[in-house]
């Protein structure tokens, strides 16, 4: 609730302070007396979009700051969290427009942004009026007014969460197939090369070992003679059978020699057996070099074969075996793949599916609602003389999303049998300001959360008319706030608290000022407005029987 409203140095204000109150609040004057400088104050510090000189002719700078009172639950507190704002039961917006055209606002003694400001004022106040873009002329929101209207939070909740649920499905499905594309592009160099592989089945370790063979085999023909010569010194008529001919010789004369022989002995007994382990080696050398030419031909092209697959794959000899087996794995990835493919087609399949019912739930209670609306705005029209007009509430198909997939809009017919059209195309200043104001009636529901301003809504209406505008006026702010700015004696009657703005002149400088007004100044402002500038004893006597109606 809008609880003051402070201006300083605005257009033709110098210094204005209001305190406003719960239920009906009605502000009276003549035409330009400064009616609508009020709210475009009030939209500056809400930081609305308006006038651009704003700033009083003379002052260095000019001031707004607004009281808003909020409830425990009340939006405002999210957006305050979210931008770091202190918070608290009581809100004060200050904006501050220099003569230069800068703009500074404040939030609770915080500076902030603009934005800020504006997010903000969507949960303080709503502004109606036959201009207003931002409320119920704008279709932007006359689909979640439909929604408000049927109570439709959980058929809401419902199809978000089937819409959130569809496009991961959908996203796991495109990156699934963005992999399988993937695989299969290169599934021909995949197959060729992990059968080339499996073919040579190259071993870890083989490289050396080929390579140690071949240079083995390459130098055989060069040390094989040296390696026989030396394979003969050690046998039997070398080295063998002179050791062998030795030991036979100590044996022989070993127990004359009183033990002085037994180590010796010993020794050459080892020595032969070494000989031996020796000669064990030089065969095994000898069987080595001795080759088949066409061995070193099949090993020289394994050993090729092995590095040509090396280089081809970029990866060492040795971690052959394991690139074939990271190959064949990519190979299965394809297989896998189409099987994923399959289960996540699936799984859109059914996130679709569970999304369509959902949204179709809400179409349905959409559909419902708006004949209910339909209805009960027909029902507010009659008393408002404009029982032949026609309201309808259309909903036609839009692209699927998190809100569903119906476009939803107003629309007015003034006439039966004439061409339906949107509420600010089809109807007059009045008539728009009497549909405004049934709509508002009927979708108000238990949202008092909000100032509610309205901006010489009942133009263009008077008598029977009139009163009904001001009996729904005063119905709307039971339990809330209602600012009016009316120009009807009918109307301002059924205020809880009225207002006259009015201009005068202080040393050659129109200003605007706003005066309270108790009962008796009250009648005379409602006669005033009844019977124009001379206020007879017969206009008295109507504003007193229209306070009392």
């Amino acid at each position: 609730m809008l609880r003051a409203l402070d201006i300083r140095d605005m257009l033709i204000i110098d210094r204005l302070e209001l305190t406003f109150q719960p239920g009906l609040n009605a502000l009276t004057g003549e035409t330009g007396a400064g009616k609508s400088i009020l709210l475009d104050s009030l939209g500056f510090v809400l930081g609305w979009r308006g006038r651009a000189e704003l700033v009083r002719q003379g002052a260095a700078q000019g001031e707004v700051v607004a009281e808003f009172e909020l409830p425990e639950g009340h939006p405002a507190h999210a957006i305050l969290a979210e931008a770091g704002l202190p918070g608290g039961s009581e809100l004060i917006l200050r904006r501050v427009n220099t003569a230069e055209g800068r703009k500074t606002a404040w939030v609770n003694d915080r500076r902030c942004s603009g934005e800020v400001l504006r997010a903000l004022s969507e949960t303080l106040v709503e502004l109606h009026g036959q201009h207003d873009d931002r409320g119920l002329l704008n279709p932007r929101g006359h689909r979640g007014m439909l929604d408000a209207y049927a109570g439709a939070e959980p058929q809401l909740a419902a199809v978000r969460a089937a819409w959130t649920e569809m496009a991961r499905a959908r996203k796991a499905l495109a990156e699934t197939e963005a992999a399988v594309a993937a695989v299969r592009s290169e599934e021909e160099f995949l197959r060729h090369s992990v059968a080339e592989l499996d073919k040579l089945d190259p071993q870890p370790g083989e490289d050396a070992e080929l390579d140690a063979r071949r240079r083995m085999m390459q130098g055989a023909e060069r040390i094989r003679d040296d390696v026989a010569r030396a394979f003969a010194m050690l046998g039997g008529d070398g080295a063998e059978g002179a050791m062998a001919d030795a030991l036979r010789w100590l044996e022989g004369v070993a127990d004359r020699a009183e033990g002085q022989l037994d180590e010796p002995i010993a020794a050459l007994g080892r020595a032969l057996i070494e000989l031996g382990e020796a000669q064990d080696g030089v065969t095994a050398c000898l069987e080595a070099l001795d080759f088949n030419p066409a061995e070193l031909e099949q090993t020289e092209e394994r050993l090729f074969a092995i590095r040509a697959l090396a280089r081809k794959h970029d990866v060492a000899p040795d971690d052959l075996s394991g690139y074939a087996d990271t190959l064949r794995a990519r190979l299965g990835q394809l297989e896998a793949g189409d099987a994923d493919l399959a289960d996540r087609r699936v799984a859109v399949q059914a996130a679709q599916a569970t999304y369509n019912a959902a949204a179709e739930a809400l179409s349905a209670l959409r559909r419902e609602a708006a004949g209910r609306l339909d209805a009960a705005v027909m029902a507010e029209l009659a008393p408002l003389k404009m029982e032949r007009a026609v309201f309808q509430t259309q909903i036609t198909p839009a692209d699927p999303g998190p809100e569903g997939q119906d476009a939803v809009a107003f629309t007015v017919a003034t006439n039966p049998g004439a061409p339906s059209g949107p509420l600010n195309k089809i109807a007059s200043g009045g008539e728009l300001s009497r549909f405004l104001l049934a709509l508002k009636v009927c979708l108000s529901g238990d949202d008092s959360t909000r100032t509610m301003i309205f901006d010489e809504i009942d133009r263009g209406v008077g008598g029977a008319t009139a009163d009904a505008v001001g009996r729904r006026l005063a119905a709307l702010a039971q339990g809330g706030q209602v600012l009016v700015v009316t120009h009807s004696p009918q109307v301002a009657a059924r205020a809880a608290h009225h207002w006259r703005v009015q201009k005068h002149v202080t040393d050659g400088q129109t200003l605007s000022t706003v005066l309270p007004l108790s009962e008796p100044d009250r009648i005379d402002e409602i006669a005033r407005m009844v019977s124009g500038d001379v206020i007879t004893d017969e206009a008295r006597a109507a504003a007193r029987s229209l306070l009392q109606a």
